[in-house]
């Protein structure tokens, strides 16, 4: 039995439909996993970030596009950011990047998004592995390299590896969650 609260908000931006694709995935295989748990999505081109607040645990997906910018969602909403009470609340982190295309910006957003994120306090986790990716650089690592802020997708190069990679992530965020 999970410890997990009865709702987690996802809240994603998405521009291609790419980002909304794996939160909806995302949402799926955590449904399943924690039933009765379910995960409420918001896409934030349609909602305020406000609304986060109202969850103990939430989701946060965001593409990095051309050299290191923001999702124009994302963008629009970034200063509401800093106004955010989410304090101690449990906070984790998915991204889609292009390795290969941008390999010196590789996930950008989704480590400027943390860095955001950190200064009110979240407790962060599904940090993700940095194995079996081939880039230059990106702000999304921590740890000496070891580690990205969380779950890294490219489905422009590695579109077969999605899917195994949500539902492994999805795992360990429940085991995450429960250790909490």
């Amino acid at each position: 039995m999970t410890h997990v609260s009865n709702k987690i908000g996802l809240f994603y931006g998405s521009s291609t439909c790419y980002t909304e694709m794996a939160a909806e995935k995302i949402q799926a295989c955590l449904n399943q996993l924690l039933f009765p748990t379910q995960v409420e999505l918001f896409n934030i081109k349609d909602c305020a970030l406000k609304q986060a607040e109202q969850f103990d645990t939430l989701i946060f997906g965001i593409s990095t596009w051309d050299f290191g910018e923001l999702q124009e969602d994302w963008e629009s909403s970034w200063n509401d950011i800093s106004s955010l009470q989410l304090a101690n609340k449990s906070v984790a982190l998915f991204g889609l990047g292009d390795q290969l295309g941008y390999s010196d910006w590789f996930q950008d957003a989704l480590g400027l998004l943390h860095d955001e994120l950190a200064l009110l306090g979240c407790n962060f986790v599904g940090y993700w592995q940095n194995v079996g990716y081939d880039f230059a650089q990106s702000k999304a690592l921590i740890a000496d390299g070891e580690y990205f802020v969380g779950l890294c997708l490219d489905d422009e190069n590695q579109y077969e590896q999605s899917e195994p990679r949500i539902e492994q992530w999805c795992q360990q965020l429940v085991a995450e969650l429960d250790e909490l």
